[in-house]
């Protein structure tokens, strides 16, 4: 019976690991030895080369992965304290109702396409848009403003508001699942309430909060759709430059294809 009972239980669990390692890890690996290829006219020959490192570390690219990695951590670490804040307030201050209905809301966005969502920051952030004519009706400034887009401030504001929420909910978790005892303990032996989150709440939530860091983190410095409409087409970071890339390559054969047809 043992041994039938550890046969399932390498299978229940060795399975789902090793789909996951040829779906996930198979890719990344296949990328690596492509990476060493030669590249031709229209694709890569298999080879060994080091030229692709050496036009990556001697080119602009690498600016461009130092300016998304320092974009994805300054977005992340502004985002991670309001994400907690509001899970904080959700798992501790709202009755069971209503934090389900904030969560809820927390998940409507998500009902709509992110990239008609971004369209809608950039409509709104146009000169033309409702918080410049909003500006302008107040006195506050005389003619339109225009670092609202195209802009760091407008990549930043699109990144926080497409990520945020999926930092919201890790750290809800963490807290939902803490033991109410041990911060009633921490009240009857006489700390403070915020000794008590310093020294019991935010240990006990580390998990989700590093959860929601790997879920910000991850998802900035993949975005393509937030910089290329809030940013403009000069606002590179390593997202849009590889769809950029991507995008010759793949229009490339069609455009001799096209000449080859018409006579040139």
């Amino acid at each position: 019976m043992a041994r039938r009972t550890g046969t399932g239980q390498v299978l229940v669990l060795g399975l789902p690991l090793i789909a996951l390692a040829i779906l996930i890890v198979g890719p990344l690996l296949a990328t690596v030895v492509v990476s060493f290829w030669e590249k031709q006219a229209l694709g890569m020959r298999p080879g060994f080369t080091l030229k692709s490192y050496t036009l990556f570390f001697e080119g602009v690219r690498l600016t461009v992965l130092l300016k998304t990695f320092w974009v994805a951590v300054s977005a992340t670490a502004l985002m991670l304290p309001m994400a907690y804040a509001a899970a904080w307030a959700v798992a501790f201050r709202l009755p069971e109702r209503q934090a389900r209905i904030v969560l809820f809301l927390f998940a409507v966005p998500f009902l709509l396409n992110y990239i008609v969502r971004t369209f809608a920051w950039s409509d709104i952030l146009s000169r033309t848009g409702p918080v410049n004519r909003a500006l302008q009706a107040a006195g506050l400034t005389a003619g339109p403003v225009d670092w609202l887009l195209y802009s760091d401030f407008a990549v930043y504001l699109g990144l926080i508001t497409a990520y945020m929420p999926f930092m919201v909910f890790p750290i809800w978790l963490a807290l939902a699942g803490i033991d109410r005892r041990y911060l009633e303990a921490s009240w009857m032996l006489g700390e403070p309430p915020l000794a008590t989150f310093w020294r019991v709440t935010l240990p006990l939530s580390i998990p989700g909060v590093v959860a929601a860091v790997i879920f910000g983190l991850v998802g900035c410095f993949g975005e393509v759709a937030v910089p290329l409409i809030l940013g403009g087409t000069g606002y590179q970071l390593v997202g849009n430059a590889i769809t950029s890339a991507l995008d010759r390559q793949v229009s490339r054969p069609w455009m001799i294809a096209t000449m080859a047809v018409s006579g040139w």
